[in-house]
């Protein structure tokens, strides 16, 4: 009896909860519980978290868009809390020139920030005082169609809070032209790109009235903006876009 006692004791001492409990069974399983956690990090948690996706398997899942949107939510809110602590300490004296160079400043730095991880600048216009090109006389011949038309135009409305995101599918180094209104209104928006393995912000801008310029596809996929408004009041937005790209992809 003794001896079978001290068998059973030698036998479970070699086990701790189905690990062997040899040098070597100890490094195998701490080696697969750092595999394990590094494949989650990896997979699921830098792209649902920060949009990052080195693999392509977070866009798969869709965690990707997710992590861009989260990213997307905290550069605004740290916006707004900028805007309120402004606010809090006497801003509201400033003049209104002031207070505009208070918030290109601060889009100034979330344009730096995009700027360090390889995003692509694009090229925008600020809205001319007069329209940029002459206006036809009933004398003059129409200019042609193909040259000055748009090729796509579409109209959304969005309320308080809401967001929508359209996008261009185009080739790397495609071009198109766009202009875009918030018919008379402001609205905060990210100009940005993705594919199944890559992604990339171009530009955000925050309270924008209207924008036109050109955007130059970094790599093959989809590239376009996403738009919130955050006033109290519905927002109509309309969008004109033509060039290099093979479709508009609406939500």
């Amino acid at each position: 009896m003794q001896s079978n006692s001290k068998s059973n004791v030698s036998s479970a001492s070699a086990h701790v909860q189905g690990v062997n409990a040899t040098a070597g069974g100890l490094v195998k399983a701490t080696l697969g519980a750092a595999i394990a956690a590094g494949a989650i990090l990896t997979f699921v948690w830098l792209p649902a978290e920060y949009g990052i996706d080195p693999t392509g398997v977070g866009n798969v899942l869709g965690l990707t868009e997710m992590g861009n949107i989260k990213e997307q939510l905290l550069a605004e809110a740290d916006a707004d809390a900028a805007a309120a602590q402004m606010t809090q300490t006497g801003v509201l004296d400033l003049t209104g020139s002031e207070m505009n160079l208070k918030l290109d400043a601060i889009q100034s730095q979330l344009t730096a920030i995009a700027a360090s991880v390889g995003a692509t600048s694009i090229t925008a216009d600020k809205p001319a005082a007069e329209p940029a090109e002459k206006a036809v006389s009933a004398s003059q011949p129409e200019p042609v169609a193909s040259v000055t038309a748009w090729r796509d135009e579409v109209d959304y409305t969005l309320d308080p809070g809401e967001g929508i995101e359209l996008k261009l599918t185009m080739d790397e180094g495609a071009t198109a032209e766009f202009e875009w209104s918030a018919n008379g209104s402001i609205l905060n928006h990210d100009t940005h790109g993705d594919s199944t393995w890559q992604s990339t912000s171009y530009e955000k801008g925050r309270s924008v009235p209207e924008q036109t310029g050109q955007l130059v596809a970094a790599f093959t996929g989809n590239h376009g903006w996403f738009w919130r408004n955050r006033t109290d009041d519905p927002v109509e937005l309309t969008l004109r876009t033509r060039g290099e790209y093979s479709e508009m992809v609406l939500p």
